[in-house]
């Protein structure tokens, strides 16, 4: 019996470990924003074929907030991760707090620092860096994840490294949410950047880039550039290895193309049969 006992107890402890390092696959809301201008309703009900019920997004679609949850519920989908404004960040974190609670979302995402077209520098860098710890930390306190979402203008040269390097570096109350496709628009490695801060990439933006595309560092690019995932120049396969191996949450599809109806569903696929790899 004892042994018994034991023997459950060592299974239960792994079925726990691997829940934790699990991963989720997620869809950021904004890859179908030009068919939710047609019809909110009916593109929404296309998700759950898609082989995805986790979501990040924060608006209603026209919907009063009670509404679009319950219509969430009845599709078997949920918000887990909100966006999160700079300047709502740096003026009132506690809308971004209130937001995020009334989806049970527990993460925040910014996806842009305010500068000067083509001219981001360490003095942003720095005014972001003070803006996300100090409402990170109330985020925080709230029991939410803040985290920042690169687009390629952080890759300037400074110092030994890049701007990026000092955000990564000086974050002590916020995480990221690496779009691995923007990075890799700036010059960054996005896979390498990964190894080197493990802790620092609770959720990641897979998004691949088709072969030739040339790079920016402004934040801006064709989005006809986003392919199906694996079969660009990003190194998606080694980005969802990485993340099983790191404990990265969610793995969240952002397919700004034109196509991404067609190319989601392929992009699942892709994340799931790389997942199923010994």
């Amino acid at each position: 019996m004892k042994n018994l006992t034991k023997t459950f107890l060592m299974a239960v402890m792994i079925l726990s470990a691997g829940q934790i390092k699990a991963q989720e696959i997620a869809l950021q809301l904004y890859s179908l924003r030009n068919e939710m201008k047609q019809d909110a309703k009916g593109t929404h009900a296309l998700i759950p074929g898609m082989g995805i019920k986790y979501l990040e997004g924060g608006g209603t679609y026209g919907m009063e907030k009670e509404e679009y949850k319950a219509f969430l519920s009845g599709l078997g989908l949920s918000i887990v991760a909100v966006g999160a404004g700079y300047e709502a960040l740096r003026d009132n974190p506690q809308s971004v707090i209130d937001n995020a609670n009334s989806y049970g979302a527990k993460f925040a995402t910014c996806t842009w620092i305010p500068h000067p077209s083509g001219q981001f520098s360490i003095k942003e860098t720095k005014e972001a860096i003070e803006v996300f710890n100090k409402a990170g930390k109330i985020l925080k306190d709230a029991g939410i994840t803040l985290c920042y979402h690169p687009h390629g203008y952080e890759f300037k040269p400074y110092g030994k490294g890049v701007l990026f390097d000092e955000m990564l570096k000086n974050a002590k109350n916020y995480d990221f949410n690496m779009d691995v496709y923007w990075v890799q628009m700036g010059g960054g490695d996005p896979l390498a950047i990964m190894k080197k801060y493990p802790k620092k990439f609770p959720l990641l933006h897979l998004k691949d880039r088709a072969h030739g595309t040339p790079g920016s560092t402004d934040g801006r690019g064709d989005v006809e550039t986003n392919v199906v995932l694996g079969t660009g120049d990003v190194d998606i396969h080694g980005l969802i290895k990485q993340a099983q191996k790191v404990g990265t949450k969610y793995l969240i599809i952002e397919d700004e193309s034109s196509r991404s109806v067609q190319q989601i569903p392929q992009s699942v696929a892709y994340i799931k049969k790389v997942m199923a790899e010994k």
